[in-house]
C-alpha cells in the first residue's frame, strides 16, 4: 500500500477542481501498474466526484443543482457557523472515489476526470488522501 496526501487551495465558496493530473503524478512516481487508487477528501465540507472533463458547463451545472437542492441559510447548523448547506452537499456527493489502475494509468474513460468539490471555500489548504493498492 502507498499513501500520499495532496494539498490544494481553493478560490471560491463552491467549485469543482480537477485533481486528475495530481493523482496521476502520484501513480507515476510510485510506478504502480495495476491495482486501485482511493481518493479521499479530508474535511466535512469537501467531497470527491468523477465527472465529465470536456465541457466546464457540466461542473457549473453540478454546483447549480446542489444549490437548488440544498439552499444556503435554512439549516439548523447555520446557527453555528453558517455552512449547514456545505455539510449537506459534501455528505450527498461523498468523500471518496475508487478508480482502477490499468497498465499504470487511471481507468477513467476519455470524458472522466477526478474533481475535488469545494463547498465551503475559499480555503488555503485542503488535504486529499491518495491511497494506492496494488
Amino acid at each position: 500500500m502507498i499513501r500520499e496526501i495532496i494539498q490544494i487551495s481553493t478560490e471560491r465558496r463552491e467549485e469543482l477542481i480537477d485533481i486528475t493530473s495530481k493523482i496521476a503524478k502520484v501513480i507515476r512516481k510510485n510506478g504502480v501498474s495495476d491495482g486501485l487508487v482511493a481518493v479521499y477528501a479530508q474535511g466535512a465540507t469537501g467531497a470527491i466526484m468523477i465527472q465529465e472533463n470536456w465541457d466546464e458547463s457540466v461542473q457549473a451545472d453540478v454546483i447549480q443543482l446542489l444549490r437548488n437542492l440544498i439552499p444556503r441559510g435554512v439549516w439548523l447548523h447555520d446557527q453555528q457557523d453558517g455552512n449547514g448547506d456545505s455539510h449537506l452537499k459534501s455528505g450527498l456527493v461523498g468523500p471518496s472515489e475508487t478508480i482502477p489502475l490499468i497498465n499504470g494509468e487511471l481507468g477513467l474513460s476519455r470524458w472522466q476526470n477526478i474533481f475535488f468539490c469545494e463547498f465551503d471555500g475559499p480555503r488555503k489548504k485542503r488535504s486529499i488522501v491518495c491511497t494506492i493498492l496494488s
